[in-house]
C-alpha cells in the first residue's frame, strides 16, 4: 500500500463526514490469462481502487483494471475480502462495473455532477486506505483528451499533485459527492519547460447515460466504433504511427511504424483528435477505413477493415 505522507486531506477542512465518504474506496485486485489480448500490455497481475456507489455492493471503477479479468478481488476498509465479476465496461469512457459476489461493509457513496467543476475548485483524489491514502488536490483544467490507443474525451478533468495510486481512485468534490474516477498519471506544463506531476479524471457526467446498459446488457445498447490498432503520436502537426497492434487491423493492413496519417477518407488530419473524430465518422465496426499515408515521402492509399475492439478481448467468466 502506498502511503502518502503529504498533501493528505484534514477532517477539518470538510463539511461532510470524510472519512464517511473515503469509507467507499474499495481495493481492486484482477488475475488476468497470460494469452489474453491485453496481457502483455497491462499485465496479468492488476491492482487499484473502486468506488462503491450501490448499497447491494455495485462497485464502479476504470475499465483497464478489470478488463478480461478471470478472478476479481474487492477488499473494503476493513479489510474483508469478497470476489466480484464484471458488470458491464465501456470502452467509450473507460468506466467500468463490477458487482461484489458477497458482504461489502460499505455504505455508497452519493453522485455529483462534473459538470458543476471549474478550474481550481479543491478535489480529493481517494484512494483504498482512508485519508493516508488520499491526496488534497487541484483541478488544473478541464479539456479535451486524445489518447494514443485510440480514445478520446471531451472534458477530461486534470488535477494536481499527482495520487501515486491513481486508477480507480474515487474524485470527490468539496460537497462529500462523487464527481470522477482516476484514469492516468499525466505532467502538466507549467511556466516555461517547468512540469507539475498530476491525474487526468474521467467525469462521473459520462456514466449516468450508459449506466443502465452496463447493468444490463454489459456495454453501452449502440453500435460500436471502428477500431485500428494503431498507436498515433503528434509530432509537429502530424500524425506518426508510433506502434501496432500485432495482427490487429492496420498490421493486417500493412500499415508501418514510421509512417505519417495524413487523411482519412480524403479529410486532412493534423491531430490525435482530429484523427479518431474522422476515423469513427466513417460508421461503424467493421467499415473499411481509407487512410492517405506518407511513407518517407512516398503518398501511399491503404484502407483498413475495422473491428470492434471489444471482439479481441476476453469475455468475463460467470460464477
Amino acid at each position: 500500500m502506498t502511503v502518502i505522507s503529504k498533501n493528505r486531506p484534514t477532517r477539518e477542512d470538510y463539511s461532510f463526514d470524510l472519512n464517511k465518504a473515503l469509507t467507499s474506496i474499495v481495493s481492486v485486485q484482477s488475475r488476468i490469462p497470460s494469452d489474453a489480448f491485453t496481457a502483455s500490455v497491462l499485465g496479468t497481475e492488476r491492482a487499484g481502487n473502486g468506488v462503491v456507489i450501490g448499497n447491494d455492493g455495485l462497485v464502479l471503477t476504470i475499465g483497464y483494471l478489470i478488463t478480461e479479468a478471470e478472478t476479481i478481488w474487492l477488499t473494503d476498509h476493513n479489510g474483508s475480502a469478497v470476489q466480484g465479476h464484471v458488470l458491464g465496461y465501456d470502452q467509450e469512457s473507460g468506466f467500468a462495473l463490477i458487482q461484489a459476489l458477497g458482504q461489502l461493509n460499505v455504505e455508497a457513496i452519493q453522485i455529483g455532477k462534473s459538470s458543476s467543476l471549474r478550474e481550481n475548485d479543491r478535489l480529493i483524489i481517494a484512494g483504498h486506505g482512508g485519508i493516508e491514502n488520499s491526496v488534497d488536490a487541484e483541478i488544473i483544467s478541464i479539456r479535451e483528451f486524445a489518447g494514443y490507443w485510440e480514445y478520446l474525451l471531451e472534458s477530461a478533468i486534470f488535477t494536481a499533485p499527482a495520487h501515486p495510486n491513481w486508477g480507480g481512485a474515487g474524485v470527490i468534490a468539496e460537497t462529500g459527492e462523487l464527481v470522477g474516477i482516476g484514469s492516468l498519471f499525466i505532467q502538466h506544463e507549467t511556466t516555461g519547460d517547468m512540469t507539475a506531476d498530476g491525474n487526468m479524471i474521467v467525469p462521473i457526467d459520462l456514466l449516468q447515460p450508459i449506466f443502465e446498459d452496463l447493468l444490463n446488457i454489459g456495454r453501452p445498447n449502440k453500435k460500436a466504433r471502428p477500431w485500428l490498432g494503431l498507436f498515433g503520436a503528434e509530432v509537429e502537426g502530424s500524425i506518426v504511427v508510433a506502434a501496432l497492434t500485432s495482427d490487429g487491423p492496420a498490421d493486417r493492413a500493412d500499415i508501418r511504424v514510421g509512417d505519417i496519417i495524413t487523411a482519412v477518407s480524403s479529410a486532412r488530419v493534423t491531430t490525435l483528435a482530429n484523427f479518431f473524430r474522422n476515423v469513427w465518422a466513417q460508421g461503424e465496426a467493421g467499415i473499411e477505413i481509407p487512410l492517405e499515408v506518407d511513407r518517407d515521402g512516398e503518398i501511399l492509399d491503404i484502407s483498413i477493415s475495422s473491428v470492434a475492439r471489444s471482439d479481441m478481448l476476453k469475455q468475463p467468466r460467470l460464477h
